[in-house]
C-alpha cells in the first residue's frame, strides 16, 4: 500500500514539475524577448529586421505582442520612390507612438528591406513593396491584418486609424514641424504687398475680372482633377512593378488614384479649358466680318431646273 502511495506521489510531483520548468522557461523566453525589441525601441522608432530577427522575435513563439512591419525596397537600384514616401509616413507614425502616452510594449513597428531579407519576402510570397503587414500575438496574420494600400494610402493618419483597428492602441500623429508653408505663404504675402505698394497709385487691376477669373479656374482645376483627394489620403505618385519594372500611372480600382492620374486629369480638364475659351474669344471678338472670306463653292447660285 505505501508503495502504490509512494508511487503516485512521484507521478504527481513529476508530471506537476514538468510543466512548470517548461512555463518558466517559456516566460523566461518572452521576457528576453520583449526586453530585446525594447531596447531596438529605445534607439530606433522602426525596428530594422533581416531574416533570422523576422523568424525570432515574429515568427517563432512565445510572443504576446504585436509586430507591424513595413516591407520596402529602399536601396537607389531599386528606383522606388513610392517605398521612399511610405518609409516617411511609417516613421511619423513610429516617433508618434514613441513619444507619446500611447508607448507600450504591446506593439512594436519594425521594416524588412528586400535587399536585407529577401529570404522573408519569399517565405511570405510577397513580390511587391511597399507592404504593411499585422503580426498579431497569437495565430497568423489574416486577411485584415494586409493593409491596403491601395484604397487608404499610406498617410500616418491613414496607419494609425489601421493600427487602432487591429489593437485598439490609439495613436494620436504629431509630425515634426514644417516651416516650408508658412514661409511660401509669408513669400507670396510679401510679393503681393510689394506690388501693392509699387502700383499704390492705380489699384485698377484688383478690379480686373480676367484677373479673378483665371484664379478661379485654376482653383477649380485642382479641386475637380482630385488634388485634395491626394492631400487628405497621401496617395502613391505611380506605382513600379518589383518584378518586371513597369511603371503604373493609372490605378487599376475606381475607388483609389495614384498622384500621377490627377495630373494627368489636371492637364486634360486644363486643355479643354482653355480650348473653350478660344472659341469663345473668337466667337466674339470684333473682327471685320467684311474681310473674311467666303468659300467660292458656297457663294454660287442654284442653278434653275430647266
Amino acid at each position: 500500500m505505501f508503495g502504490k502511495l509512494y508511487s503516485t506521489l512521484i507521478f504527481i510531483l513529476f508530471f506537476c514539475h514538468e510543466p512548470s520548468d517548461a512555463q518558466r522557461k517559456k516566460e523566461t523566453l518572452l521576457s528576453e524577448k520583449v526586453t530585446q525589441m525594447m531596447d531596438w525601441t529605445s534607439k530606433r522608432s522602426v525596428i530594422r529586421m533581416n531574416g533570422e530577427k523576422f523568424r525570432r522575435f515574429v515568427k517563432a513563439p512565445p510572443r504576446n505582442y504585436s509586430v507591424f512591419i513595413m516591407f520596402t525596397a529602399l536601396q537607389p537600384q531599386r528606383q522606388c520612390g513610392v517605398c521612399k514616401q511610405a518609409d516617411e509616413e511609417f516613421h511619423v507614425l513610429a516617433n508618434s507612438w514613441h513619444y507619446s502616452s500611447a508607448f507600450t510594449n504591446r506593439i512594436f513597428f519594425a521594416s524588412v528591406d528586400f535587399d536585407e531579407g529577401s529570404d522573408v519576402f519569399q517565405m511570405l510570397n510577397m513580390n511587391s513593396a511597399p507592404t504593411f503587414l499585422h503580426f498579431p500575438p497569437k495565430g497568423k496574420p489574416r486577411r485584415s491584418d494586409t493593409y491596403e494600400l491601395q484604397v487608404r494610402g499610406f498617410s500616418a493618419d491613414q496607419l494609425a486609424r489601421w493600427v487602432a483597428d487591429r489593437t485598439d492602441v490609439q495613436i494620436r500623429v504629431i509630425r515634426p514641424p514644417n516651416y516650408a508653408g508658412p514661409l511660401l505663404l509669408g513669400f507670396l504675402l510679401a510679393v503681393i504687398g510689394g506690388l501693392a505698394y509699387l502700383r499704390r497709385n492705380n489699384l485698377e487691376f484688383l478690379f480686373n475680372k480676367n484677373v479673378w477669373a483665371f484664379s478661379a479656374l485654376c482653383f477649380a482645376l485642382i479641386m475637380t482633377s482630385g488634388q485634395m483627394w491626394n492631400h487628405i489620403r497621401g496617395p502613391p505618385y505611380a506605382h513600379k512593378n518589383p518584378n518586371t519594372g513597369q511603371v503604373s500611372y493609372i490605378h487599376g480600382s475606381s475607388q483609389a488614384q495614384f498622384v500621377a492620374e490627377t495630373h494627368i486629369v489636371l492637364l486634360f480638364n486644363g486643355a479643354v479649358t482653355a480650348g473653350i475659351i478660344l472659341l469663345c474669344e473668337a466667337a466674339t471678338s470684333d473682327i471685320d466680318t467684311g474681310k473674311r472670306k467666303k468659300s467660292p463653292a458656297l457663294c454660287q447660285p442654284l442653278s434653275q431646273p430647266s
